[in-house]
C-alpha cells in the first residue's frame, strides 16, 4: 500500500501485535465475585442504585448516571450485592465500588428487554437509549458515547470517522472486533449517522491490519456511504486529532473539540457495542479485551465482564512466568502500571499488559541534553523540553497558558524518544493533576 494518509511527527515503536493478533477472542469464565467501580468513565461518578443484600440479574442497572456527562453501570453478572465500598481502581486511587458475588447456579442468561427498533426511534432520542445503556467510548478515553451523539449546535458534524487504528504496541482487541463483528461494526455506524442527521462514514485502520481492512470493505453495506481507508503505520495514528488530521485534513484548533472542524470520533468496538444495544437489548456490560506480553503464560484475546478481578484474570491465562515484573493496564505507551492485583476490569480497559524483566529495567535519569528529539516527535507540535523544565520547578500555571500544557494528550512520544531518559510524559500528568488540584475550590 503506497502514499498512505497520516499526520506529521509520531514514533514508531515496535508493534509486538503478533502475539495475540491471530486468537479468537474467547469468553471469559464468570468469577466468583465482580467489583464495579462508580467511576468507570470521564465525568461525574454513577449514584448507586442497590444495597447490601439486594438480587441482581446480568444486565440490570445498578448505578444510574450522575450526571449529563456521566454513564450508568451495569451488573456484569447475576449475583447478591454484599457491599458499596471505597475499592482500589487503576488509576491508582480508592473509589466507591459495588461488590456482587456471582451466583454460582446462575446461567447468566440476561432477562429478556424489550429492544427498540432503532429505525423507528427519533434521531435525538437514540443517544437517550444509548446514555441508559452506558455506552462510552471504548478506545481508553471512556467519554460517554450519548454527549459525543450530541455536538454543540453551532458546530455542526459532517463526517463521522470509526476509528479502527489501534496504534498502541501490543493491543489487539479492535482488531479482533473488526474481524468477529464486522456487520456490528456496521450496524453502529448506520445507528451513530442516524443520530447526528449525517450520511458520511470512513473507517481508519492502519495498514498492518490488512485482514481487517478487507473484511471491513467486505462487508460493508451497499446502502451506507462508509469508506474504508488505509492509514500509515505510526503512534499515535489513533489519536483523535491525529486521525482527523489524516483523514480530513482538518486541523483541530488548540483546546478544541472534534467538532469544531465538523468531525466525530468513534472506536470500532464502541460502535459494535451499540449495534448490540438495539439487537440484544444488552447495556455495555463485557468487551473484548488483550491479555499479552512475554510476562504472561498464555496470551489471548478474551469476552471478559466488568468488574473481574486483576487476579483472577491472571489465574485464568495461566499464570505469570518467571520474567513478569510489572502489569500494565493499557499499552506499554499510555498504560497506567498497576500496583494492587484486585483492581477490576473496566469499560475503558482494552488490554492487559505482562511485561518482563528486560522490558522494565531501570535506566539513568540524565540532563537534558537539547537535542529537539521530543520536538520532532510530539505530533501536537508542543515543546516537551521546555514543558519538563517548568515541571520540574513545579511552573504549573505557566505551563497552562504559555507552553499549551492543555493540548498535550500524554501519548508518550517524547518520553520514548528521549536519550536522555526523561520520563517528560509522566512529568505532564503530574502537572495536570497538580493543576486540577489547584483549581478545586
Amino acid at each position: 500500500m503506497k502514499n498512505l494518509l497520516s499526520f506529521r511527527n509520531g514514533v514508531h515503536p515496535p508493534e509486538n501485535k503478533d502475539i495475540t493478533a491471530g486468537i479468537r477472542s474467547r469468553r471469559f469464565p464468570f468469577p466468583s465475585e465482580v467489583v464495579l467501580p462508580l467511576s468507570q468513565h470521564i465525568g461525574a461518578p454513577a449514584k448507586s442504585l442497590v444495597q447490601q443484600g439486594d438480587i441482581v440479574e446480568r444486565g440490570d442497572v445498578i448505578a444510574q448516571a450522575g450526571g449529563y456527562v456521566s454513564s450508568a453501570v451495569h451488573a456484569s453478572a447475576s449475583g447478591t450485592v454484599t457491599s458499596t465500598e471505597f475499592w482500589p481502581h487503576p488509576n491508582g486511587g480508592m473509589v466507591p465500588s459495588i461488590r456482587i458475588a456471582v451466583d454460582p447456579n446462575s446461567t447468566q442468561m440476561p432477562r429478556p428487554r424489550i429492544i427498540p427498533q432503532w429505525s423507528d426511534v427519533a434521531d435525538e432520542d437514540l443517544s437517550a437509549q444509548i446514555s441508559r445503556a452506558g455506552i462510552v467510548g471504548l478506545g481508553g478515553a471512556a467519554f460517554p458515547s450519548h454527549v459525543k451523539l450530541n455536538p454543540p449546535k453551532d458546530q455542526p458534524i459532517d463526517v463521522l470517522l470509526i476509528n479502527g487504528c489501534e496504534c498502541e504496541p501490543y493491543l489487539t482487541s479492535d482488531h479482533r472486533t473488526m474481524l468477529e463483528r464486522p456487520e456490528k461494526v456496521h450496524m453502529g455506524i448506520r445507528i451513530a449517522l442516524k443520530a447526528l442527521g449525517i450520511k458520511r462514514a470512513v473507517i481508519g485502520i492502519e495498514a498492518n491490519k490488512p485482514d481487517a481492512i478487507d473484511i471491513m470493505r467486505q462487508t460493508a453495506p451497499d446502502d451506507l456511504d462508509v469508506t474504508v481507508q488505509a492509514l500509515e503505520v505510526k503512534y499515535p495514528q489513533g489519536a483523535e486529532k491525529m486521525l482527523i488530521k489524516a483523514v480530513t485534513g482538518r486541523e483541530v484548533p488548540s483546546g478544541a473539540l472534534p467538532s469544531a472542524v465538523g468531525a466525530l470520533v468513534q472506536n470500532v468496538a464502541t460502535s459494535a457495542n451499540i449495534a448490540m444495544v438495539f439487537e440484544t437489548g444488552q447495556p455495555l456490560i463485557e468487551r473484548i479485551i488483550t491479555v499479552t506480553g512475554r510476562g504472561i503464560a498464555e496470551p489471548g484475546n478474551w469476552i471478559i465482564p466488568f468488574g473481574t478481578k486483576l487476579r483472577d484474570v491472571i489465574a485464568h491465562c495461566g499464570g505469570l512466568t518467571d520474567e513478569a515484573r510489572e502489569i500494565v493496564y493499557g499499552g506499554p505507551m499510555m498504560g497506567i502500571a498497576q500496583a494492587s492485583m484486585d483492581v477490576p476490569v473496566l469499560k475503558g480497559t482494552g488490554g492487559i499488559l505482562v511485561l518482563s524483566q528486560e522490558e522494565c529495567k531501570r535506566q539513568d535519569i540524565l540532563p537534558c541534553i537539547r537535542c529537539g528529539k521530543c520536538l520532532e516527535a510530539c505530533p501536537v507540535f508542543l515543546n516537551p523540553q521546555l514543558l519538563g523544565a517548568m515541571a520540574r520547578v513545579e511552573r504549573y500555571e505557566e505551563m497552562a497558558e504559555e507552553a499549551h500544557l492543555q493540548d498535550c494528550m500524554l501519548c508518550g512520544c517524547c518520553s520514548y524518544v528521549c536519550p536522555s531518559n526523561i520520563p517528560l510524559s509522566q512529568l505532564f500528568a503530574l502537572s495536570k493533576n497538580q493543576l486540577t488540584r489547584l483549581a478545586t475550590p
